[in-house]
Formats: structure tokens, C-alpha cells, sequence
């Protein structure tokens, strides 16, 4: 609202010093002074007197109209209603990241795999399942064969000191002459619940523990194996950045 105050207060100014000077001018006009020419000197006769009617005053000429002069029109300044301003564009809003599915019902699907049998306890279990991908992964870039979906492991019987375990890769070809702990098969496929774990191989007791009671509350019933799916790559990711499907196969 300044603004447009200014804006009108620039227009009328020269007006306004138009009209003043105008009216100055004529108050500071002096009214025409009698005729400078001497009266003649007096005869011997005295000479009749001067007319006593006084000499006319000239006539001012014509000033402007005694009207005010019309002030010259202010630009018209912007309407006082605010002006429409563009739209402002919504900002995206950042993803929200929803948690992870647990216990979602899915059903897996049987693919072609290179597999290697292998034994571990629990002390040195990450440590062992690493080594078995990495002689998988040898035998396969050694042929030129790329991986068709991620690592897996399936575990195949367990106790309190270690387990059995089968590390899986999906391929499409079969690779060529295996060692004798290596083969080509299937991976488990049916019905199964899915569960996702975060961080480092050695807290998976607690994804573990959270599973069992899962399946309790839910009154359900697992076969005697599990599968983890390893996301990210177990030989280039820190162990506490890993991301594992886990699933758990129904009867």
C-alpha cells in the first residue's frame, strides 16, 4: 500500500505547484501605474481643472479561469486489491520410508541354480558362507556366467552348534565341470512367509526370535528349512549394512 501511496503523491505534486505558481503570479502582478507624461504647465488663465474621473485602469489581461486548474490525471496505480501472484508449486514431499514387510504371505518360485554344500558353526557362520560365495562366484566369472538373481542360502538342518547349508546362485546356463561339492539344481519354491532383517549377520538372532514368535501368535506351522536371500552383495557390503530376505517356507 506505501507503493501505491507514493506512486499518487508523485502524480499530484507538479499539479499542485502548477496551480500555486498560477495563483502567485497573479497576486504578485502589479496593477498598471497612471500615465508617466507631465500635466502642462498652468496659463495665466487658469486652465480648467483635470477631469476628476480617474484615468481607467487597464484591464489585467485574462488569467487563467479562476477555476482551479485541473490537476493533470495521476497514473492509475495498481489496483489496492493484491495482484494475483503465479501459484506457488507444491513441494514434493521427500519419500516416507514404510517399514519393512513382516510376515507378508508370498510364494516362491522355483529357478535354476549353482549350489555348493557346505557346514558351519555358529561362531565362524558369516565368515563360512562367504567363502562359499566366493567359490561360486570364481567358477562363474571364470566361465563368463553372470549371476541371474541374488545369493541365496538354505539351511538345511541346524543345532546348538552349527548347521548345514546350501549357497545358491541363479543362473540361466549351466556352468561346467563342477567341483564335486558343487551342482546344478532348484531352488526352493512354494508357499512362505516373508520376513526382511537389517544390519549385521550376527544380530539375526533377534530377527530370528521376533519370527518364532510371529509364527506362534499366528498359530502357523514352518517346514524344517529357512532361505535368506542376501540383497546386497555379502562380499562388498559391510556386515552391519546387509539386507536379507528371510523367508520361511509354510507345511
Amino acid at each position: 500500500m506505501n507503493t501505491f501511496r507514493r506512486l499518487a503523491l508523485a502524480a499530484l505534486i507538479p499539479a499542485a505547484a502548477l496551480s500555486l505558481g498560477l495563483s502567485g503570479a497573479l497576486a504578485q502582478s502589479p496593477a498598471p501605474a497612471a500615465s508617466a507624461s507631465p500635466s502642462p504647465a498652468p496659463s495665466a488663465s487658469p486652465a480648467p481643472a483635470a477631469s476628476a474621473s480617474p484615468a481607467p485602469v487597464a484591464t489585467p489581461s485574462p488569467a487563467a479561469s479562476a477555476s482551479p486548474a485541473p490537476a493533470a490525471s495521476p497514473a492509475p496505480a495498481a489496483s489496492t486489491s493484491p495482484s494475483p501472484t503465479a501459484p506457488a508449486v507444491a513441494a514434493t514431499p521427500a519419500p516416507v520410508q514404510t517399514a519393512d514387510p513382516f510376515g507378508l504371505e508370498t510364494t516362491l518360485e522355483s529357478r535354476k541354480v549353482v549350489m555348493v554344500k557346505g557346514t558351519a558353526n555358529w561362531d565362524s557362520a558369516f565368515d563360512t558362507l562367504v567363502d562359499a560365495f566366493k567359490a561360486l562366484n570364481t567358477l562363474l566369472d571364470k566361465q563368463g556366467i553372470k549371476h541371474a538373481g541374488n545369493s541365496m542360502i538354505v539351511y538345511t538342518s541346524t543345532d546348538d552348534t552349527g548347521f548345514t547349508f546350501l549357497a545358491e546362485i541363479p543362473v540361466e546356463q549351466d556352468p561346467k565341470n563342477l567341483p564335486k561339492d558343487m551342482s546344478v539344481g532348484k531352488s526352493p519354491e512354494g508357499k512362505a512367509l516373508k520376513f526382511v532383517h537389517r544390519g549385521s549377520y550376527d544380530n539375526m538372532d533377534n530377527t530370528y526370535e521376533a519370527i518364532t514368535n510371529h509364527l506362534d501368535d499366528k498359530r502357523l506351522e514352518a517346514k524344517d528349512t529357512f532361505i535368506e536371500e542376501y540383497l546386497t552383495d555379502p562380499l562388498k557390503t559391510a556386515e552391519d549394512k546387509l539386507v536379507i530376505n528371510v523367508f520361511v517356507p509354510l507345511k
